[in-house]
Protein backbone atom coordinates (compact mmCIF):
# COMPACT_ATOMS: atom_id res chain seq x y z
CA UNK A 1 0.00 0.00 0.00
CA UNK A 2 1.45 3.34 -1.05
CA UNK A 3 -0.70 5.58 1.16
CA UNK A 4 -2.70 4.52 4.19
CA UNK A 5 -5.05 7.03 5.81
CA UNK A 6 -6.45 6.59 9.30
CA UNK A 7 -7.85 8.49 12.26
CA UNK A 8 -11.38 9.26 11.20
CA UNK A 9 -14.37 8.81 13.47
CA UNK A 10 -17.36 10.43 15.10
CA UNK A 11 -16.79 13.68 16.97
CA UNK A 12 -19.07 16.34 18.41
CA UNK A 13 -19.09 19.88 16.99
CA UNK A 14 -16.21 21.84 18.42
CA UNK A 15 -14.16 18.71 18.93
CA UNK A 16 -10.86 17.61 17.43
CA UNK A 17 -9.45 14.73 15.43
CA UNK A 18 -6.04 13.97 13.99
CA UNK A 19 -5.82 12.15 10.69
CA UNK A 20 -2.69 10.26 9.72
CA UNK A 21 -1.41 9.23 6.32
CA UNK A 22 1.39 6.68 6.32
CA UNK A 23 3.32 6.70 3.05
CA UNK A 24 5.87 4.42 1.51
CA UNK A 25 9.38 5.81 1.84
CA UNK A 26 9.61 6.40 -1.93
CA UNK A 27 6.46 8.50 -2.03
CA UNK A 28 7.15 10.37 1.20
CA UNK A 29 10.63 11.36 0.03
CA UNK A 30 9.71 12.44 -3.49
CA UNK A 31 6.21 13.89 -3.38
CA UNK A 32 4.34 16.67 -1.74
CA UNK A 33 1.34 15.48 0.29
CA UNK A 34 -2.22 16.73 0.30
CA UNK A 35 -5.54 16.13 1.98
CA UNK A 36 -8.88 16.21 0.21
CA UNK A 37 -12.41 15.48 1.34
CA UNK A 38 -15.55 14.36 -0.38
CA UNK A 39 -19.20 14.36 0.63
CA UNK A 40 -21.67 12.00 -1.06
CA UNK A 41 -22.74 13.36 -4.42
CA UNK A 42 -20.17 16.16 -4.39
CA UNK A 43 -16.80 16.66 -6.01
CA UNK A 44 -13.60 15.98 -4.16
CA UNK A 45 -12.51 19.17 -2.39
CA UNK A 46 -9.00 20.38 -1.59
CA UNK A 47 -8.29 20.75 2.12
CA UNK A 48 -4.55 21.24 2.57
CA UNK A 49 -1.15 20.46 1.08
CA UNK A 50 2.44 20.50 2.28
CA UNK A 51 5.60 20.32 0.20
CA UNK A 52 8.42 17.82 0.72
CA UNK A 53 10.36 19.92 3.18
CA UNK A 54 7.32 21.32 4.95
CA UNK A 55 8.14 24.91 4.07
CA UNK A 56 5.19 25.53 1.78
CA UNK A 57 1.70 24.88 3.11
CA UNK A 58 -1.68 25.65 1.60
CA UNK A 59 -5.13 25.51 3.17
CA UNK A 60 -8.62 25.84 1.82
CA UNK A 61 -10.29 28.98 3.16
CA UNK A 62 -12.95 26.84 4.82
CA UNK A 63 -10.40 25.19 7.16
CA UNK A 64 -7.81 27.93 7.59
CA UNK A 65 -7.14 28.61 11.25
CA UNK A 66 -8.75 25.33 12.34
CA UNK A 67 -6.74 22.62 10.56
CA UNK A 68 -2.98 22.11 10.64
CA UNK A 69 -1.02 19.90 8.25
CA UNK A 70 2.38 18.54 9.20
CA UNK A 71 4.79 15.80 8.22
CA UNK A 72 7.04 13.50 10.25
CA UNK A 73 10.01 12.22 8.29
CA UNK A 74 10.92 9.68 10.99
CA UNK A 75 7.59 7.94 10.39
CA UNK A 76 7.00 8.79 6.70
CA UNK A 77 3.66 10.14 7.87
CA UNK A 78 1.62 13.25 7.18
CA UNK A 79 -0.91 14.49 9.71
CA UNK A 80 -3.99 16.67 9.55
CA UNK A 81 -4.88 18.08 12.95
CA UNK A 82 -8.49 19.21 12.84
CA UNK A 83 -9.78 21.47 15.60
CA UNK A 84 -13.07 23.31 16.13
CA UNK A 85 -14.81 20.81 13.90
CA UNK A 86 -18.14 21.73 12.36
CA UNK A 87 -20.92 19.53 10.94
CA UNK A 88 -19.98 20.77 7.47
CA UNK A 89 -16.56 19.14 7.90
CA UNK A 90 -18.28 15.76 7.69
CA UNK A 91 -16.82 13.87 4.72
CA UNK A 92 -14.52 11.08 3.66
CA UNK A 93 -10.98 12.42 3.90
CA UNK A 94 -8.30 11.26 1.48
CA UNK A 95 -4.57 11.76 1.50
CA UNK A 96 -2.77 12.05 -1.80
CA UNK A 97 0.66 12.65 -3.28
CA UNK A 98 1.68 14.94 -6.13
CA UNK A 99 4.91 16.08 -7.75
CA UNK A 100 4.14 19.80 -7.57
CA UNK A 101 2.15 21.99 -5.20
CA UNK A 102 -1.40 22.00 -6.48
CA UNK A 103 -5.00 22.13 -5.29
CA UNK A 104 -6.43 20.19 -8.23
CA UNK A 105 -7.14 16.52 -7.48
CA UNK A 106 -6.41 15.55 -11.06
CA UNK A 107 -2.77 16.47 -10.54
CA UNK A 108 -2.26 13.98 -7.72
CA UNK A 109 -0.64 10.66 -8.65
CA UNK A 110 -1.34 8.51 -5.59
CA UNK A 111 -4.35 8.28 -3.29
CA UNK A 112 -5.06 6.66 0.04
CA UNK A 113 -8.24 4.73 0.69
CA UNK A 114 -10.09 7.45 2.63
CA UNK A 115 -11.19 7.75 6.23
CA UNK A 116 -14.64 8.91 7.31
CA UNK A 117 -15.02 11.93 9.58
CA UNK A 118 -18.46 12.55 11.02
CA UNK A 119 -19.14 15.70 13.04
CA UNK A 120 -22.44 15.40 14.81
CA UNK A 121 -24.03 15.81 18.22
Amino acid sequence: VQLQASGGGLVQPGGSLRLSCAASERIYSNYLMGWFRQEPGKEREFVSAINKRGGIIHYADSVKGRFTISRDSARNTVYLQMNSLKPEDTAVYYCAAAKGITRHPGNYDYWGQGTLVTVSS
